[in-house]
């Protein structure tokens, strides 16, 4: 069956490219027009392609064509020197690549904005050309964004929403539903998050930076995850239990939030009741205040957290469900309550937006992060395939950067297999080419016939059957381009395969000199430091409080995993993407990457935890006794980083301080005895903590399992060792 959607993409560039281009070449009669027309025409509709609602779509284009007309001006300016324009193409490269770590909007522009800095320094005119190129230019954008806009517009509820909303009524029946259901209702929620989470990897990189949507879209799994790891029954957690009213209220409100996000997902107007949430989850918190005098302190290790565990574990579940509802709304671009989590920006002004994108240019400006790295081995990609298809003065010199840009990816063994793929792609659009120039001759009439289908495969190719298809379309496009221009006939392919051929001998050497084991390499690393960094983050928390200081501290060390989770995250999508990725279970490494977003996630929850307490009521005394436990579970992520990198078994859990539990217990019922309502809230908060602190150490099991399991994954004496090989 067809793959539709790349179906109407096609047939929109097939229809309107060629009325573009022979607007161009025959009512303007500019040889410049024609060709930025054309090219332009293709930029537009088959490179760049941008999701989401109209209005944001609308911005991106006009957006993109603004970007256009600089780099085809500064283009221009430097197509007459080489070493200029090899400058000019490094500082065009690095920018307009490492720009796309802002938003899924830059990432989507990025090949289509280099072809327009591409096209005019790779061929020399003077400066005279400028308003040509830039005509021929505004024709293909203006054309082009009222294609995209109004022939077959991508419909706003895509299949991601689609199966977002699917996925939050899943999960809102799984809180609803009673104790006999639960066994059955738990796998299906779990594996309708495992396969939206499974989706939403189908980008290389996650939507991150100051523009929502998307990205708040892209936060959902992992939203969901953490909400059903404390609901799902297993080995360590018991079916949960309602000890009161108050308890399936609470579950109720979240289970109705879910479905009301679910229906806006879906585009119904509907909007989740966050106030009767909160007040459920606030009378969760007042029923335990009432038992907690109750409570026995003479317990054995461990039975101290089965008493406090339902109505922790209610608490968690509604507040999780409240995020992801926030995230669904700002996925409809709605305003959305305040989320905890930093992966959707909301800047509330343009100042905002600034320091947001700064925040992650700081993060990324590092040789350990895969942005900077793709961003640096691009650019001097780029700059040497411009330095010699000037310098040379190649005939059709730009086809050197075009094959330089196309066939470019993270690591040397991605570069060499692409390449391999676009030589036998170039030549099979070549013999094609050639056999239709062939039997067409001169006849005109008969080329522009011809065009638009060539265009159709050249747009279809590349999205539905493979990047060696795409090759040979665009290769049999540039055959009917050329020879309508000027007709040469066949002999334009042996220029295109000799130009090409340069340009992948380039790619290839850069990728062999840029970090050519590519994201595999950062992969450890970067899970070692998430890990010790998000160890960091929940003992700054937690410190907090019961010592109510250290404010500063704590938001920097939030910063500092909040960058080590995006350079991690951004180096696993960028490894999925590299051919070497089916050398090892990927689901094992899956789950590693997303225990680090875990850890971190428990860190935040503790954060909100302290706004439950008044900020004069600390319980120091009572909070020492998380302490011991604290700097234990610190010490284990910090171990399995180690081994991780250092290729080691991974140490078993540790031993949970089940007497500073007891302790607690005891400490905090002594001091709650006056009833007092901050000081029973300050209690609820250390309790709910050591919970929080109990979830992590079951974590440690699961990720033990999980990186002893990688090591062994492979023959050749296992994937994590082949990993740090490639590393070092």
């Amino acid at each position: 069956m067809p793959d539709l959607a790349a179906l109407k993409v096609a047939a929109r560039a097939a229809i309107v490219m060629p009325a573009v281009f022979a607007l161009a070449d025959k009512v303007i009669g500019q040889p410049q027009t024609s060709l930025f027309s054309a090219f332009g025409s293709f930029a537009m509709l088959v490179l760049v392609e941008f999701g989401g609602p109209w209005r944001a779509r609308f911005l991106a284009y006009v957006g993109l064509a603004c970007v256009g007309a600089l780099f085809i001006t500064l283009g221009t300016l430097c197509s007459r020197h080489p070493w200029l324009g090899a400058g000019a193409m490094a500082a065009v490269g690095f920018g307009t690549i490492f720009s796309g770590l802002i938003s899924g909007y830059f990432a989507a522009a990025t090949t289509g904005a280099l072809l327009t800095f591409v096209l005019p320094v790779t061929i020399p005119a003077s400066n005279s050309a400028i308003p040509d190129r830039l005509e021929g230019w505004g024709l293909a954008t203006g054309a082009g964004i009222c294609a995209v806009m109004l022939l077959w517009p991508p419909r706003r509820r895509d299949d991601l929403r689609r199966e977002a909303a699917r996925t939050l009524r899943v999960v809102a029946g799984f809180l609803e539903a009673d104790q006999e259901q639960v066994a059955e209702l738990a796998p299906l929620a779990r594996d309708a998050v495992d396969g939206f989470a499974r989706h939403s990897l189908g980008t290389q990189h996650r939507p991150t930076g100051p523009t929502g949507p998307t990205a708040a879209l892209a936060s959902l799994p992992d939203e969901l995850d953490w909400l059903i790891s404390f609901l799902s029954p297993s080995d360590e957690l018991p079916s949960l239990e309602l000890a009161c009213t108050e308890d399936g209220e609470a579950m109720a409100a979240a289970a109705a939030v879910l479905r009301a996000s679910a229906d806006r997902l879906d585009g119904r107007d509907a909007r989740p009741d966050f106030a009767r949430l909160d007040t459920a989850r606030d009378a969760v918190a007042r029923a335990l205040a009432r038992r907690l005098p109750q409570l026995p302190t003479d317990t054995p290790g461990g039975a101290v957290p089965q008493a406090l565990e339902p109505p922790f574990r209610i608490r968690a579940a509604t507040y999780s469900a409240r995020q992801a509802a926030g995230y669904a709304l700002l996925a409809t671009g709605a305003e959305a309550p305040e989320l905890e989590s930093d992966l959707v920006a909301q800047p509330s002004s343009a100042r905002a937006a600034l320091e947001a994108t700064e925040q992650l240019a700081v993060e990324h400006a590092s040789p350990r992060s895969v942005w900077f790295q793709n961003s640096v081995r691009g650019a001097a990609g780029l700059a040497v395939a411009v330095y010699i298809a000037q310098k040379t003065g190649l005939q059709h010199g730009f086809w050197v950067v075009l094959g330089t840009l196309s066939v470019l990816r993270s690591n040397a063994l991605g570069t060499g297999w692409s390449i391999l793929s676009a030589l036998a792609g170039t030549a099979v659009g070549i013999v094609i080419g050639a056999l239709l120039v062939i039997g067409i001759g001169t006849h005109e009439v008969v080329l522009w016939a011809v065009l638009p289908f060539a265009v159709l495969l050249a747009a279809y190719a590349p999205r539905a059957i493979s990047f060696a298809a795409g090759q040979a379309g665009f290769t049999v496009v540039l055959f009917m381009l050329f020879n309508i221009i000027q007709p040469v006939g066949w002999r334009v392919g042996v220029v295109r395969i000799e130009d090409v051929a340069i340009g992948f001998a380039i790619s290839l050497g850069v990728g062999l000199l840029f970090w050519p084991r590519g994201a595999g390499a950062l992969l450890l690393e970067d899970l070692s430091a998430a890990y010790a960094r998000c160890g960091d983050y929940v003992v700054a928390t937690a410190r907090q409080l019961f010592e109510g200081e250290g404010s500063q501290d704590s938001a920097g060390v939030a910063l500092s995993a909040d960058a080590a989770l995006h350079r991690l995250d951004d180096a696993f999508r960028q490894y999925l993407a590299e051919r070497s990725a089916t050398a090892f279970n990927v689901e094992d490494v899956a789950a590693l990457v997303g225990g680090a977003a875990r850890v971190r996630r428990a860190a935040q929850s503790l954060t909100s935890l302290a706004r439950m307490a008044d900020g004069e009521t600390r319980l120091e005394r009572c909070g020492e006794n998380l302490d011991p436990e604290l700097h234990a579970l610190q010490s284990w992520y910090v171990a399995l980083g180690y081994a991780l990198v250092n290729d080691r078994p991974v140490p078993p859990p540790h031993i949970r301080d089940a007497e500073g539990a007891s302790r607690l217990l005891a400490c905090v019922q002594a001091a709650t005895r006056g009833r007092d309502e901050p000081t029973v809230r300050a209690a609820l908060v250390l309790l709910w903590a050591s919970q929080h602190l109990d979830n992590l150490w079951r974590l440690e099991a699961h990720l033990g399992e999980r990186a002893n399991a990688a090591r062994a994954t492979t023959t050749d004496g296992g994937a994590l060792r082949r990993l740090k090989a490639r590393a070092s």
